[in-house]
């Protein structure tokens, strides 16, 4: 019975601990969508490291891309949110109410003369966050859409035109 109950109290503190933590959720959401009201309240209220990165991007439409990246706590969150938008009220109100170090850079901005949106992008064409860097070749990880996409890949042409996040990486090698 002893063994059980510490089992059970040892089980419930991973699961608590883990859920306050919550490593790597909420990259790369409600990106690349077309239309009315895509994209929007994704990666909000995130907590830990490396939460809300890359959301809300590349979208066309009336008032994709919206309310992103909001009110997540931890280190370089909320960082390259509502980014290549086109068309009406795209991009707003992204990468706010952030606590911690790094948060909430480089939201709702064009493209730059790389054809790069976001914060911590390589390549070209790459809008979100931490995409199209380490690569061996200047024909891979580019054209991304999201939050770690097409990173550290050798050879040519690999990593290219993922959306979401954690596509495309260590390819080629």
């Amino acid at each position: 019975m002893r063994l059980f109950l510490i089992t059970a109290l040892s089980l419930c503190l991973t699961v608590t601990a883990a859920e306050a933590f919550s490593i790597g959720n909420g990259n790369g959401n409600g990106n690349g969508n077309s239309g009315v009201f895509n994209g929007n309240g994704n990666g909000n209220l995130n907590t830990g490291l490396g939460n809300g990165n890359g959301n809300g991007n590349g979208n066309s439409g009336a008032l994709s891309g919206n309310l992103n990246g909001n009110a997540n706590s931890g280190l370089a969150n909320g960082n390259g949110n509502g980014n290549g938008n086109f068309g009406f009220g795209n991009g707003n109100l992204n990468g706010n109410y952030n606590t911690g170090t790094l948060n909430g850079n480089l939201n709702g901005n064009t493209y730059n003369a790389s054809g790069n949106a976001g914060y911590m992008n390589g390549g070209t064409g790459n809008v979100g966050a931490f995409n199209g860097n380490g690569n061996s070749s200047s024909t891979s990880g580019n054209d991304n859409t999201g939050a770690f996409n097409g990173n550290d890949n050798g050879g040519q042409y690999n990593g290219n035109g993922n959306i979401g996040s954690f596509n495309g990486n260590f390819n080629g090698r």
